[in-house]
């Protein structure tokens, strides 16, 4: 297991990758830090799209309540806030909005701000929400058929068949508008959609070392028959400090259940 202890020089360092600027990478660099962070930096112009999950050890975001305070811990947290600054946009469906409220900004860790794209086909979201402040740009995606907004920046695209948003068709007017490197924070169904579609590079599960007992799972994807089914990407383990994290990466190698789970036919709430 790799252990990381991300020093301000190192950080510094990955915050100009990001910019595209020289980056001063000191001599005594946390290589492990290195290796979890310097793909989410780099800008190759082709897309990068991660999909983060904090969970607990038995597999839950929160209680069957919705209650998620705390749940991970302060390094997982920070783990997250560091992504969130490297990546140019950050990913929400419409009902993590509307049940948690969240700022999606850099707040634990310095660093700039991502734009906050929400997917709403139907035009959910109430003004007032802290996603539509001026702490950062928003995009609100909505589908076609609905009035779009004037009060923040709106993509509009064509429900499919099932009346649903293609995840491809999200993901292609966010690079079409240079957001190439792209966060997917939440929530379950929407990580499931993009995984479902084959678009995640990376996949990061921080598990927190708490029991919640019941509640409400990280990840659930559509079922499969047999085990040969499953998803099995390459993983590398990282010791953040209070939470570990199983860096999951479905481009480096064969992950044979794509397929099968992408016949599911699922898109983006």
């Amino acid at each position: 297991m790799n252990v990381t202890r991300l020093c301000d020089q190192t950080w510094s360092a990955l915050l100009d990758e990001r910019d595209g600027k020289p980056s001063q990478w000191p001599a005594f660099a946390d290589v492990a830090a290195g290796e979890l962070y310097r793909p989410l930096a780099r800008r190759t112009g082709r897309p990068m799209v991660i999909a983060q999950v904090g969970q607990s050890l038995d597999g839950r975001v929160a209680t069957l309540d919705g209650d998620a305070r705390d749940l991970s811990g302060r390094d997982g947290f920070n783990h997250l806030h560091r992504i969130r600054a490297l990546v140019d946009a950050v990913v929400v469906g419409v009902g993590c909005v509307l049940a948690d409220d969240p700022r999606l900004t850099v707040r634990n860790v310095s660093g700039p701000n991502p734009v906050r794209v929400a997917i709403d086909p139907n035009g959910r979201i109430p003004l007032g929400l802290k996603l539509l402040n001026d702490q950062s740009r928003t995009i609100i995606v909505q589908a076609d058929d609905i009035a779009p907004r004037h009060d923040v920046e709106t993509i509009t695209l064509s429900r499919n068949a099932a009346g649903l948003l293609e995840p491809a068709d999200i993901l292609a007017s966010l690079v079409a508008r240079d957001l190439t490197s792209i966060l997917i924070e939440g929530g379950a169904t929407t990580i499931e959609h993009f995984l479902c579609h084959g678009l995640l590079d990376r996949l990061h599960v921080c598990i927190s070392p708490i029991i919640v007992g019941s509640g409400l799972p990280g990840l659930s994807l559509p079922p499969i028959k047999a085990l040969s089914q499953a998803l099995r990407p390459r993983v590398t383990t990282y010791n953040l400090g209070s939470d570990i994290l199983f860096d999951c990466d479905f481009r480096a190698g064969a992950t044979p259940g794509l397929n099968a789970v992408a016949a599911s036919g699922v898109a983006a709430e």
